[in-house]
């Protein structure tokens, strides 16, 4: 079958891929057109997911399509967007149809759950790497930034941490027995409400994907603060704490690939947020300085020898 057979067959035709909403026109051009409301700004990013690097091979092609959605669209949660549309570029050692069918099936599902369909995109030979660019739109000057963090303010993490990392050993063992991992790294759930609803409370934040020290650090850089994290208080995943109860501490500090939002907020914002999301913990706090602190349940500081994943 050649490129745009395939193309036709898996993906023009899917039900994600249909004008409609925003969306003008899809795939069968050159470019696909959308339709951005006066007052909104575009919000744009790119994922790339290679094999052996950012998932395991001969994955199930149902499971990455979720994820390799699901962790874009993350981007645009933790920018507060609301996602418009995405597209796809998959280097492929082969076309086979079947595994392709189920990547498809696997992305359509991501893509109803957030809202985000698919308008174009490009195949070519090569390692197994499936790229995603998505878009969405923001109104003008709310976009949350790394750059907002202020002195006084409270951090917080919007759910458990140290899921996907447990996953990856327990993958690595054969165990079928934590569902609640496996969910967690297959089909994470982009925080888009949450992040939506963090516009213009006049904080920052980010998602987690190198893991909470590693990202909280790229915050504290853009802001120029330093962020207080209380171990104590970092929710842990409880089926990572039945899995380990040792090591799980510190997947949940330096795993990654969580996708939960870690951000800012000043107290009196606290309580409406905790009305809405419950499952958000506060974690510590902005102060002036630099650089992220990690200290234990009597304030004196907890080093560790690695903050998150590391690309190169």
């Amino acid at each position: 079958m050649h490129e745009f057979e395939l193309i036709r067959q898996v993906f023009r035709e899917a039900d994600y891929a249909r004008p409609g909403g925003a969306v003008v026109r899809s795939i069968g051009d050159d470019c696909a057109l959308l339709h951005i409301a006066v007052g909104e700004q575009l919000a744009v990013s790119t994922d790339s997911l290679l094999e052996d690097v950012h998932f395991p091979a001969g994955a199930d092609g149902f499971l990455l399509g979720q994820r390799a959605l699901a962790v874009a669209v993350s981007d645009l949660a933790a920018m507060g967007a609301r996602p418009l549309a995405f597209t796809l570029a998959l280097s492929l050692p082969r076309a086979d149809v079947d595994w392709l069918r189920e990547l498809s099936r696997g992305l359509q599902a991501m893509a109803q759950q957030t809202g985000t369909p698919l308008v174009g995109g490009d195949t070519t030979r090569g390692p197994l790497n499936i790229g995603v660019t998505v878009m969405g739109t923001v109104p003008d000057g709310q976009a949350l930034l790394r750059s907002g963090a202020k002195p006084g303010q409270q951090l917080w993490v919007s759910g458990p941490l140290g899921a996907a990392t447990a996953a990856l050993q327990v993958l690595q063992d054969g165990d079928n027995d934590y569902p609640g991992l496996f969910a967690a790294y297959w089909s994470p759930r982009p925080q888009l409400e949450l992040g939506q609803w963090l516009r213009g409370k006049d904080g920052a934040a980010l998602d987690v994907s190198d893991g909470l020290l590693a990202d909280a650090g790229h915050m504290a850089a853009e802001s120029g603060v330093r962020l207080v994290i209380e171990r104590e208080l970092v929710p842990v995943h409880p089926e990572a704490l039945a899995l380990s109860a040792d090591r799980a501490p510190e997947w949940a500090l330096c795993g990654g690939d969580d996708y939960q939002l870690v951000f800012t907020l000043f107290e009196q914002q606290a309580a409406a947020l905790q009305a809405q999301f419950p499952q958000a913990c506060c974690i510590g706090r902005v102060c002036e300085g630099q650089g992220v602190l990690l200290v234990d349940g009597q304030g004196r500081p907890v080093e560790f020898s690695r903050r998150g994943y590391q690309h190169f």
